[in-house]
């Protein structure tokens, strides 16, 4: 029996990923809350490790939002993810755990990369500015996996998904991302009737979305990879793969179809003195495919699966 420690399994990244991990008979899942163990804490997380024997770990407790939230709180953004990774993947090592894999975000490659962006166009070029803190941080990790390899010799790998969604999403009304946020806004419109709703921006830039149960299958398959095959593909001193689904949508064709899943049938207004953010994110997923995986659910399958999540779960949502 394996033992796999998944940080941040309350969230909707750890979540589909102890989904995927119940199905194998042959790992025994480990988990703990904020309260039995700040991650954000030192001690506590060399404490955790110490009193557990873990031979895998997945890390995808983080502290994450949209273009509203990472304006707002930059601090946060950049603080709690820079402890949070730091502080597990250097415990994770000092209690002798071989494997670990860290999950990043499309974020950490220059505003103005060519597209699609490949794992080579890291540190490249100036970042978005609405979410520099976070993507920041997030290359922190990637580098901290790598220095591990580097210096220790372990096999710390790490996955960069593209904009998730799904099951577990954060649907606040402020400080979601793009697909809750647009749930929400036309659940309730719908329900009180509304003839129009407010889109932020002009809908020009373009996004590639990814169910997030195929971002645990991705995550899942490249963790398993024995160390020759993933290491002809990468090499361990750059230790990050892109997982996404290499199609991409404007913003204001992924509204109008969030708006037919929901079944709203008001009118669209952009206001276009809201940030657009980056032009175009689009990943380049040639490693994972070569690699043996690709994702399978399409979009408007994944909204409509997402959108039954939300109504199903509707009280508790509106709580947050």
């Amino acid at each position: 029996m394996k033992k796999v420690y998944v940080a941040g399994h309350r969230g909707m990244v750890g979540s589909a990923i102890c989904r995927k991990l119940e199905k194998d008979s042959l790992i025994e899942l480990v988990t703990a809350t904020r309260d039995q163990v700040d991650l954000t804490n030192q001690k506590q997380a060399r404490e955790f490790f110490t009193d557990n024997s873990i031979d895998e770990v997945y890390l995808a407790a983080a502290k994450v939002g949209g273009i509203h939230a990472n304006n707002t709180y930059p601090a946060e953004f950049i603080y709690d993810n820079l402890m949070i990774e730091a502080n597990l993947i250097d415990a994770a090592h000092r209690a002798g755990i071989q494997k670990l894999i860290f999950l990043g975000s499309s974020c950490i490659y220059p505003r103005s990369s060519g597209q699609p962006m490949t794992e080579e166009m890291l540190l490249t070029g100036a970042l978005e500015p609405t979410n520099e803190p976070y993507a920041i941080a997030k290359i922190a990790g990637i580098k901290l996996c790598e220095s591990y390899n580097r210096q220790y010799g372990r096999d710390y790998r790490s996955v960069m998904p593209t904009n998730l969604y799904g099951p577990g999403d954060n649907f606040h009304s402020e400080n979601s991302h793009v697909i809750p946020a647009l749930i929400r806004r036309f659940h309730e419109a719908k329900e009180s009737e509304k003839s129009k709703v407010i889109a932020w921006g002009s809908g020009t830039p373009m996004r590639e979305f990814l169910h997030v149960d195929d971002m645990a299958e991705g995550t899942v398959h490249v963790m398993n990879l024995d160390i020759d095959s993933y290491s002809k593909h990468t090499e361990m001193m750059q230790s990050h793969i892109n997982i996404g689904t290499g199609i991409d949508c404007t913003i204001r064709e992924l509204t109008e179809t969030v708006a037919d899943v929901v079944g709203y049938k008001g009118e669209i207004i952009w206001d276009t003195t809201k940030p657009d953010g980056t032009p175009r994110k689009l990943m380049n997923v040639e490693r994972l495919r070569n690699l043996g995986w690709q994702a399978s659910i399409e979009l408007k399958v994944g909204l409509k699966s997402t959108y039954e999540w939300f109504l199903d779960n509707l009280e508790t949502v509106r709580k947050g």
